[in-house]
């Protein structure tokens, strides 16, 4: 009832029709970026207590302007470098903060399809033009990725289409081919000095963006195999690319950088396992090393993001390799593990000495993929809890042995959720009596 009396008055009015940098010069000062999302953001809000669609082409008719014109100047999104010439970099970040706050202020479905069918397909050319002209600097392609990452967010289930409507399929090719076009020029550039600002910053929120896409539940992924659209090969390709590009110990020492690391290889092993398995050797081992490292992550939502990951990856295995006939993508993850034995069993020592030794607020979801790894790996897991018998003092020995042969108690070799608990409550049980006091 706010918004709606608001709109009522005229000064709302005059700030919906004028709301471009001619008329508050504020906004074209790049200081004040976050203050020209929430502007932008707050008057879209107020502008969508009105159902009309006239309204919001009014409304965005500044942006409109200036997204035909960086389309005249690339040549229709063909050319980013005649772009990058004739347009100051300045007013393409400050277009993207604008589309951000407009995109934020969607939270139906309603609201979501009036920006979307202003932007699609008319302007999206453009938008990925100004994206690869600008690739290596993060002073507009962060706006730009943030502004991506916005919009393939389905928060409040705006993102509904209809049964036949392809708009999710286009939806995520669009933020596909963005990320791609971010990527090469983002990895041939140089590391600047600040390796942060400079490089990871938009990596992250490149990322954030393709996790986002992946996991939105608006699109049918199987449909680019099908037809042979490479639009989602590719675009897990870049961002493996990109993800891999940043050593290990800088994605744990910047926690945004970690979550949407983490967070991207969380869904890629919970929805996209073939796909990760499909991999060269090297990438996929690379991966789980990252993972193993993520799950000794202080950060209680970053070693959570990990565990759920590696549970994915072994229970896909382990569920491929059993069905009849095998899961191809189960033979691609038995080759990698072949060339690399170390890996699951690495996974698993790492949770057993951080689940049962380690003071951690998530024993529970480091507990879940640890049946999993036993089950792909009987034999280690005998040859593990000996190692961990042998590592304590010898007084300690008898008592260790004995908690740790509760530990299958009950348990069968299956992954259906009963069992699942029945593990994990004997996990409990045994660190219970590991930490008591003899």
């Amino acid at each position: 009832m706010t918004g709606k009396l608001l709109l009522q008055l005229d000064g709302t009015r005059l700030l919906l029709a004028n709301h471009a940098p001619d008329t508050f010069p504020f906004l074209a000062d790049p200081a004040h970026g976050r203050a020209r999302t929430a502007l932008h953001a707050t008057l879209a809000r107020l502008l969508f207590q009105a159902d009309t669609p006239a309204k919001f082409r009014a409304f965005v008719a500044p942006q409109t302007a200036a997204l035909v014109g960086m389309a005249a100047a690339s040549r229709g999104g063909s050319d980013p470098g005649a772009l990058r010439a004739a347009v100051p970099a300045a007013a393409v970040a400050g277009l993207m903060r604008d589309l951000r706050g407009i995109a934020a202020a969607t939270n139906s479905r309603r609201t979501y399809g009036l920006l979307f069918d202003w932007l699609h397909p008319a302007h999206t050319p453009a938008l990925r033009a100004a994206l690869a002209a600008w690739a290596p600097d993060p002073a507009v392609c962060v706006p730009a990725l943030k502004f991506y990452s916005e919009f393939v967010l389905n928060k409040a289930q705006r993102l509904t289409f209809d049964a036949s409507s392809p708009n999710g399929i286009l939806l995520f090719r669009e933020v596909g081919a963005a990320l791609v076009a971010f990527a090469a020029p983002a990895l041939a550039s140089p590391l600047p000095a600040d390796a942060y600002g400079g490089r990871y910053k938009g990596i992250w929120v490149c990322l954030q963006a393709l996790t986002r896409a992946l996991s939105g539940n608006y699109v049918n992924f199987a449909v680019f195999e099908l037809y042979g659209d490479r639009a989602l090969a590719d675009a897990l390709d870049a961002a493996l690319r990109l993800a891999l590009s940043i050593p290990l110990a800088d994605v744990l020492a910047h926690k945004k950088v970690a979550k949407a690391y983490f967070g991207l290889l969380d869904v890629l092993a919970h929805g996209h396992a073939p796909a990760l398995a499909a991999r060269d050797g090297p990438t996929f081992a690379a991966a789980v090393a990252a993972l193993d490292a993520g799950l000794k992550c202080a950060d209680a939502s970053v070693s959570s993001q990990c565990a759920a990951a590696v549970d994915s990856l072994a229970g896909f295995y382990f569920r491929g390799a059993a069905a009849d006939p095998p899961h191809p993508a189960a033979g691609a993850l038995a080759a990698h593990l072949a060339a690399a034995p170390t890996l699951f069993p690495g996974l698993l020592a790492t949770l057993f000495d951080v689940a049962l030794f380690d003071d951690c607020p998530n024993q529970w979801s480091l507990s879940r993929p640890m049946l999993s790894l036993v089950l792909v790996n009987e034999g280690v897991y005998e040859a593990l809890t000996a190692r961990l018998v042998d590592a304590q003092p010898a007084s300690e020995r008898p008592r260790l042995a004995a908690a740790l042969a509760k530990l299958m108690d009950g348990v069968a070799r299956s992954l259906e959720p009963k069992n699942r608990d029945k593990f994990t409550q004997n996990l409990t049980l045994v660190r219970h009596e590991i930490r008591a006091k003899p």
